[in-house]
């Protein structure tokens, strides 16, 4: 529920024909039973309420978000998270929301403005993976305007959905250009939202999209990051409601069968893992062109799941590495999914503890050999909200695993991190 619509209760409850529960463990959340729609609902409609899994709920809550702190968002679609974000920031500081679809942002831009939480918000069509803008630390006071953008001397006027014909038929051009290009790490992402307090009106387009030096990030980085990753969402009870459609029968084929997850497994033990995605490609051609006919058709469908699974796990452990790089010193990031496995979860905290090691080791929860231990640049933090939390620990220590079954939630992983040092 959106904070100061408490007293509402009782009418909402009569609208929807519910009862709220209080999720007596998560401020601000109340359950509904899962028959319940509200997305017709005049509050919702009036964003009085929105839905949120409480296990996503209480990812965002482990940032200890507060006011007056800039937090990125990495994959910031659909935007529950995000709203709940700027709700617990309140009237200083600022959230940057990155997601790579377009479509999906926009959604984000909808659920802003019909919550009216966009103020301290900019969202960026970009690749998470090397996004690279610091956050706008700048006085709350902006100057407002009329139109969304002057081009004269390229400076941003106050947003507004608004423009004029030639600016939105420039910029589908633009859109279009970018598509028939291939996508460089140099290409600025494309600003498609910004709130009048969010640091961008009044400034000009070189002062926005000036990227942070790894000696800048430490002092001019973000206080909060969430990894939210993209992952194969077989821990979202969204996604396994699917089967009442696909067919209760293949569940276990899709989503509980181990043969699927020992191959995301295996993939972290494959020599390219660490190398480039052509690498993959060029090992994974090989391998087939060595290959009879035969042993090809009856391994092509294992390389597909394979292939697919590879390319969550790449870009996962992509995604938080260029998280904790953007992130400031003494900083939180969060890392979670909603996916079961341990390969996009485990196994990517224990590589990215590897990379950033520099003393120390203990024994792998997940596998028989050493971990290395960070004792510099990170730590792996206890989560105390949990104690509370009807959750239980991941495979490595300090991490939380949320379940249908236990947490009566989705599945969710979360693993919190700070920064020591640059």
């Amino acid at each position: 529920m959106k904070p100061g619509n408490e007293a509402e209760i009782e009418g909402i409850e009569a609208e929807i024909k519910c009862k709220l529960e209080k999720v007596n463990w998560l401020p601000g959340f109340y359950s509904l039973r899962p028959d319940i729609l509200i997305a017709n609902s005049k509050s919702y409609l009036d964003g009085k309420i929105y839905g949120i899994d409480a296990a996503s709920g209480a990812a965002v809550s482990v940032l200890n978000i507060s006011p007056g702190d800039h937090v990125l968002d990495l994959c910031a679609a659909p935007g529950a998270k995000l709203c709940m974000m700027l709700d617990l920031l309140g009237d200083s500081g600022s959230v940057t929301g990155v997601d790579v679809a377009r479509h999906r942002l926009a959604a984000c831009r909808t659920m802003l403005q019909k919550y009216s939480l966009g103020d301290r918000c900019r969202l960026f069509v970009a690749d998470g993976t090397t996004f690279s803008l610091a956050p706008l630390r700048v006085d709350s006071r902006s100057r407002s305007c009329e139109s969304s953008f002057e081009e004269k001397d390229e400076r941003f006027r106050e947003w507004t959905s608004r423009r004029p014909w030639k600016e939105r038929k420039r910029a589908a051009k633009a859109r279009e250009t970018m598509s028939l290009q291939s996508v460089t790490t140099s290409e600025n992402p494309e600003l498609i939202f910004y709130g009048r307090h969010s640091g961008v009106v009044g400034l000009s387009k070189n002062k926005l999209y000036k990227t942070m030096s790894d000696l800048e990030v430490s002092s001019c980085g973000y206080d909060k990051v969430l990894v939210d990753a993209e992952c194969t969402h077989d821990g979202s009870v969204k996604h396994i409601q699917k089967f009442e459609n696909w067919g209760w029968t293949t569940l276990q084929r899709r989503v509980l069968d181990a043969v699927r997850t020992d191959s995301l497994t295996l993939l972290q033990a494959m020599p390219f893992f660490h190398h480039d995605l052509y690498t993959y490609i060029y090992c994974l051609q090989g391998f087939i062109s060595s290959c009879s006919s035969f042993t090809v058709l009856r391994f092509s469908k294992y390389f597909r799941l394979c292939f697919r699974s590879f390319l969550f796990v790449f870009s996962q452990l992509k995604l938080l590495r260029n998280g904790f790089r953007l992130l400031k010193v003494r900083g939180l990031l969060v890392y979670s999914t909603c996916s079961l496995t341990v390969a996009q979860n485990e196994d990517i905290v224990e590589q990215f503890l590897k990379e950033n090691a520099s003393a120390g080791s203990i024994n792998s929860p997940t596998r028989q050999k050493s971990v290395i231990l960070p004792s510099g640049c990170l730590e792996l933090q206890e989560i105390n909200e949990a104690e509370e939390w009807p959750c239980k620990s991941g495979r490595i220590p300090k991490t939380l695993r949320f379940d249908p079954l236990t947490s009566q939630t989705s599945g969710l992983f979360v693993a919190k991190f700070t920064k020591l040092a640059a």
